[in-house]
């Protein structure tokens, strides 16, 4: 970091802790997902429920947070988890630390909704799962192509929850774009 604002002639003043606090906030903050073990997250965050639990549990509105891998730019916004428990139940707050688990890397959006799903299903051995992400990207926004409103949607569902009409339907509103 400090070669790159020594690149750009910015240097000294107001910019000598730069290079510490950036650093500082990609590793401890927006990347923060590469220390966490998912199994142990969701192994510990959860507890054991009797047989037959059909009904899906719900979190919405989580903050979320990425980095583009492309442009090194924070995309922010909300995700949505639904699943329906199988073995175990889970925390509330294990499902948001699963969203920035998976969310706090280098990684595209397409992507995250998958990792959670998938997380989910394999280690919650969830009978279904669906998450939904929305993002303002800043690459989009800030550069480029310069769309200031333009959002992001992506999904993925699986099991008992494969469809995103099935959760529409508990939800009363539409979960996929129009």
């Amino acid at each position: 970091m400090r070669e790159f604002l020594l690149a750009l002639d910015h240097e000294g003043g107001d910019l000598d802790a730069t290079a510490e606090r950036v650093t500082s906030a990609y590793v401890d903050e927006l990347l923060s997902g590469y220390s966490v073990d998912i199994p142990t997250l969701l192994e510990q965050g959860s507890q054991s429920v009797e047989a037959g639990m059909s009904d899906p549990v719900i979190v919405e509105d989580i903050f979320t947070a990425t980095v583009c891998p492309h442009h090194l730019l924070v995309a922010r916004g909300s995700a949505l988890v639904a699943y329906v428990p199988g073995e175990k139940l889970l925390g509330l707050g294990t499902l948001t630390r699963l969203v920035d688990a998976c969310s706090r890397r280098f990684t595209l959006q397409e992507e995250i909704a998958g990792a959670v799903t998938r997380a989910l299903m394999e280690h919650a051995h969830a009978q279904g799962a669906f998450c939904r992400i929305v993002l303002d990207h800043a690459c989009l926004q800030t550069r480029g192509a310069l769309q200031a409103e333009a959002r992001t949607i992506t999904f993925q569902g699986a099991g008992s929850l494969k469809e995103a009409s099935q959760l529409e339907w508990v939800l009363g509103r539409k979960l996929s774009p129009v």
